[in-house]
């Protein structure tokens, strides 16, 4: 059994990854051992990874200790690069972690500086081969051949071949070593994979003290729909589904989030939807960041732009209204109805995909039809005079209904294209309680008793 992590302590008595067990309790037999467990440290990182989502939009796992993340246009949310890092550096030595930590124009070179530089260092632009001379070799991520071979011919620092033409290097040592200094200087982009995907429509907002009221958390939502909205404005598009997220201090997130019917990009509106939904966020002890995203939008019709406008106001009140009930119940339970070109009234109808979907033909009206339509016709046992008259009594789910008045029958057959089964004859009848149904016989009576299905309810 090797050593696989050492603390701080253990460091400081020479105990260092790769020793054997046994040799460490040799020299300090009271030494704490824990074993390693599989897969444990992947998960931290992963899990710390998207707890630095907070300070950036873009944040990477870098096996096997350490974390990437993508500060531009970040810092200045937090007073400037270095309370950007003195914020990250103390928020993750307050849960037991110690960590070096560095800001530089590349992955590569803020990776070296973060190792092998200072505590918590800031290159500044530009400047990053000046930065490097000083430091070793192993500080370019170079496989263990190419670091002994460095070794052999004497350039432990990497100021003693940086400078070198690359196809000298490259003849030499292969191509890793130039490829490993063009990305630390910039010359060659390094692709790194995030822990969630960046979302393009996304607005941050910092507190410089922790935010635990509503008013707060009011004023933060609405600056951050103000800044969102006119980015809209700008690009023709309006917001579907929108998240507010919002971070507290001890390391939760708190989350809420909308959906919209039509393409919105309202402030007012907007927020209506939000508000009841703040009350449900647990400050504790307090929020320090906001993060507004919008992970579905679409473009928007001058027709759809105009609902927002007075001109509109009756488009506009229905679309607010349908918007206010979905976010108080489930979305799902809103739907929207198209007639479709079918004479089978089951397949006669579709559901709107968007909910503002015009219809290709209107409704038929000449004849009544039931509010509620059942989505198969049921069976039901009827008593009539005769096979082709109106029914007289029904049983309907083991209870018995007397037909007091009745009206039809209306024909519907199938389109011969899609069906050559057998017509319907619906008839719509009355009990002696007043409820309304409309039901059919399927087919012709030939002889055998008709078989009879209910298929909707009138008001």
């Amino acid at each position: 059994m090797v050593i696989d992590a050492v603390s701080k302590k253990a460091a400081q008595k020479g105990i260092h990854t790769g020793m054997v067990l046994a040799d460490c309790k040799a020299l300090f037999p009271k030494l704490e051992v824990m074993e390693t467990e599989a897969g444990r440290a992947e998960k931290l990182l992963q899990a710390l990874a998207e707890w630095a989502i907070r300070y950036t939009p873009f944040a990477a796992v870098d096996l096997p200790d350490g974390l990437v993340l993508n500060s531009s246009g970040c810092t200045h949310l937090w007073g400037g690069e270095a309370a950007y890092l003195e914020h990250i550096s103390t928020k993750l030595g307050s849960y037991g972690y110690t960590v070096q930590i560095a800001i530089a124009d590349t992955v590569a070179t803020a990776w070296a500086v973060a190792r092998f530089g200072s505590h918590r260092a800031i290159v500044n632009p530009g400047q990053q081969r000046q930065v490097l001379k000083s430091l070793p070799a192993a500080a370019l991520r170079l496989d263990v051949t190419i670091l002994a071979r460095l070794k052999k011919l004497g350039m432990q620092q990497i100021g003693s071949f940086i400078d070198m033409p690359p196809s000298v290097l490259r003849r030499r040592f292969g191509q890793e070593l130039p490829k490993r200094i063009s990305q630390a200087l910039g010359r060659e982009i390094e692709l790194m994979v995030p822990v969630k995907p960046v979302e393009p429509y996304q607005e941050r907002l910092s507190s410089m003290e922790p935010i635990a009221s509503n008013t707060g958390i009011t004023i933060a939502l609405k600056k951050l729909l103000d800044t969102l909205c006119n980015r809209f404005e700008s690009e023709g598009i309006g917001l579907r589904q929108c998240i507010f997220r919002a971070y507290r201090v001890d390391g939760a997130l708190q989350q809420i989030s909308i959906g919209t019917g039509h393409p919105s990009r309202n402030v007012n509106h907007l927020f209506r939807l939000f508000e009841h939904k703040i009350a449900t966020l647990e400050p504790a002890l307090g929020f320090e960041l906001f993060v507004l995203e919008a992970p579905k939008v679409e473009k928007m019709t001058r027709e759809q732009a105009a609902l927002w406008d007075a001109a509109s106001q009756n488009d506009r009140k229905v679309a607010e209204l349908l918007d206010r009930v979905a976010a108080k119940v489930n979305p799902s339970n809103i739907s929207r109805y198209l007639p479709v070109e079918h004479h089978w009234p089951e397949r006669s109808m579709k559901r709107a995909t968007p909910i503002w979907e015009k219809p290709a033909t209107g409704w038929r009206s000449d004849l009544p039809r039931p509010v509620h339509l059942l989505p198969l016709p049921e069976a039901i046992e009827v008593t009539a005079l005769l096979p082709d008259y109106p029914p007289m009594l029904f049983l309907y789910k083991r209870q018995r209904y007397t037909v007091v008045k009745a009206d039809g029958p209306e024909r519907i057959e199938q389109e011969w294209w899609l069906s050559d089964g057998l017509y319907r004859d619906y008839y719509t009848v009355e009990d002696e309680n007043g409820a309304r149904y409309w039901m059919f016989r399927s087919g012709p009576y030939d002889g055998e008793r008709p078989k009879w299905f209910l298929h909707g309810f009138f008001a």
